[in-house]
């Protein structure tokens, strides 16, 4: 069995898993982000610090093990197509996630399964996902032993092309990395301060400068978060700012600003930021980054169409990290995968370019276009 949280005491309510099932519901039949969803949920933030932990993990894992649960419940049924009802499949994938991938007891697993059908008005079912998990807390290991568990979680769409790309071997272990839960990258805004800030947060230094922390907790109750020593920012997704060389006092225009990691990147490395993006409600959470790090001064934002939109001056210095599938951060937002598609990556790619011939046109005739993104 694989640990990722420890037991949770199923004996008070069944709220945290009500909870899950609500949000799982609206993550895979509504179509809407992980994060935005919980960060949505006053059911979720009613919740207390160690239920919300347990919910966003409970969460996580079922997304990142979602082929090899539902293969289990179909090993399981006596009839494959007799089941119907999505609620009753989710609440099924929650109760198979607590058996097989996380420390929470087979009978608090399948008890807090049958209750939580029953809670949502389901009793004629109840005895249903009752035979379902008591059969795989006998049956379901050997049936998971015998699975090709990257392939079962990873859409046929998604593996065709990482093959066609990277050819078999490096696509099956894109695969089997994407199972695994993401460590916490940093950027810390003072270079200087790394190796201090390394210590205090328990991370590691990577070669490129960001640190990684394995440990789990809340973010906001790390040390440094609300002062704005430091952001989260993926180490791969912190790299291509730096191509840029020393851009102290020079102006950057970052095409597609938010959330604003680069953003505030940029700004720490002295530049002076033109930070764009269509969508005004996500440069509100830019804005608010900008504040918490203390660097408002460097940063000019602008609510605009950034395959339109033009400066007096040609600048010298593009960063477009262009709107994208985003399947190169499944292991961090493990969603991704049932939110987008393969027709999603064509559209893209046509916006993409949009977005890429209109930086050509503008930039100066001496001036750099670093062009990233995160699939």
């Amino acid at each position: 069995m694989n640990s990722t949280q420890n037991e949770h005491n199923t004996s008070d309510d069944l709220a945290p898993r009500k909870c899950a099932l609500d949000l799982l519901g609206q993550i895979i039949d509504r179509k809407n982000a992980l994060d935005v969803t919980i960060e949505r949920s006053s059911e979720y933030v009613a919740l207390d610090k160690r239920d919300r932990a347990f919910v966003r993990m409970l969460l996580a894992t079922c997304l990142r093990r979602m082929g090899q649960i539902d293969d289990l419940i179909t090993f399981a049924q006596d009839r494959p197509d007799s089941l119907k009802t999505p609620i009753i499949k989710n609440i099924l994938r929650l109760g198979i996630t607590q058996i097989f991938f996380m420390d929470v007891p087979n009978h608090a697993s399948v008890d807090t399964s049958v209750r939580l059908a029953q809670m949502m008005g389901m009793d004629k079912q109840k005895n249903f996902v009752n035979a379902i998990l008591r059969k795989l807390t006998r049956d379901g290991k050997g049936r998971l032993e015998k699975q090709d568990a990257p392939r079962l979680n990873t859409p046929e769409w998604l593996l065709k092309i990482w093959i066609e790309d990277y050819g078999l071997n490096v696509a099956a272990n894109i695969a089997k990395a994407n199972m695994k839960e993401a460590a916490l990258d940093i950027t810390v805004k003072n270079k200087d301060e790394i190796d201090d800030w390394c210590k205090v947060l328990g991370a590691s230094k990577l070669q490129t400068g960001s640190l990684r922390r394995t440990a789990r907790g809340s973010v906001r109750e790390l040390s440094g978060f609300e002062e704005g020593k430091w952001w989260v920012q993926d180490a791969a997704a912190a790299i291509p700012a730096t191509l840029f060389g020393d851009i102290k006092n020079q102006h950057v225009v970052d095409m597609c600003a938010a959330p604003g990691g680069k953003t505030m990147q940029l700004a720490a490395m002295g530049a002076n930021v033109t930070a764009i993006d269509r969508s005004a409600k996500r440069l509100k959470r830019v804005e608010e980054n900008m504040m918490r790090i203390h660097i408002t001064d460097k940063v000019k934002i602008e609510t605009a169409d950034a395959a339109v939109w033009k400066s007096k001056e040609p600048p010298k210095y593009i960063l477009l990290d262009a709107p994208c599938s985003a399947t190169g951060t499944i292991r961090r937002h493990p969603d991704n995968v049932y939110l987008k598609s393969q027709t999603d990556i064509e559209r893209l790619c046509t916006i993409q370019e949009r977005l890429l011939n209109h930086a050509a046109e503008i930039i100066a005739d001496d001036g750099v276009i670093i062009y990233c993104t995160c699939s």
